[in-house]
């Protein structure tokens, strides 16, 4: 299964760091907050991605061109004039950048691939990290029969929630916060069919508007609660407390390095 990852963006609100980089390449610990949202997905045996670059899309590139010769050790034998990278770090993943333009927008980015997605496929932001259990999302999406899933987190105040009804997995509409569903919002780590494709207009839509709204209106859009740990990395406070539960050893995201883990079993289901 495919993972796409939007890294296109400008980051305007953490403009001290994306002004030199896309926000994708901003570190956490040392490593690109990429680096850290393909481990967790990885962890769950997911090593396929589909990268939709824009802003500074080169530097993306350029980071993986070069990720053997940065996390290996290098042998340069000058008598014979040549250079061996020895390999630290081996990853299982296999890496597809996309040039998505650099004003597409979030819909208009996903649609462009529409032709590296034909079964199901994960989605989610190139800027936020969580301790989801991808699997379990993934069966959750199979077993649900829609055609998308959002995953729902809490996160009070900065932004608008989806209107979920108590033990109903079915988005019912966009809107302020409310009482009765905790104040849930799109946390991204989607995981879609690619029928949703077809709900995308062109370059300029934006994949959280339209396709979504159409998505509720079909009754196509379902929601996997997740209580545990979300953050986004909008702004440098955010990337501060994301470098300080690193530093600190206690950062909830980190699922790697522990008993493996592979995704969920579940029936495929291709769109209709």
């Amino acid at each position: 299964m495919k993972v796409v990852i939007l890294a296109g963006g400008y980051g305007t609100r953490i403009s001290e760091e994306s002004q030199v980089r896309p926000k994708p390449l901003v570190e956490i610990g040392g490593r690109p907050i990429i680096w850290h949202i393909m481990k967790i997905y990885s962890h769950y045996g997911f090593n396929d991605f589909v990268i939709l670059c824009g802003y500074k899309g080169e530097m993306l590139k350029q980071y993986f061109r070069d990720f053997m010769l940065t996390t290996g050790d290098v042998v340069f034998d000058l008598a014979q004039n040549s250079m061996k990278i020895v390999p630290r770090e081996v990853e299982p993943w296999r890496v597809t950048l996309v040039d998505t333009g650099q004003e597409t927008m979030t819909g208009g980015r996903l649609k462009r691939v529409a032709h590296l997605l034909d079964d199901t496929f994960c989605l989610t932001y190139g800027d936020g990290v969580a301790d989801i259990d991808i699997g379990t999302l993934v069966r959750h999406h199979k077993e649900g029969g829609r055609w998308a899933t959002v995953t729902a987190v809490e996160q009070p105040g900065r932004f608008g929630a989806l209107h979920l009804l108590p033990h109903d997995p079915i988005v019912h509409g966009f809107r302020e916060k409310g009482p009765e569903d905790g104040g849930l919002i799109n946390g991204g780590f989607f995981v879609l069919e690619p029928k949703v494709i077809d709900f995308i207009d062109n370059d300029s839509t934006v994949w959280e508007r339209e396709p979504l709204e159409r998505l509720v209106a079909a009754n196509q859009l379902q929601a996997f609660r997740h209580h545990g740990f979300w953050q986004p990395m909008d702004s440098l406070r955010d990337k501060m407390v994301l470098e300080n539960l690193w530093k600190g050893g206690d950062a909830p995201w980190k699922v790697w390095g522990k008993e493996p883990a592979m995704p969920a079993a579940a029936p495929r289901m291709r769109a209709v």
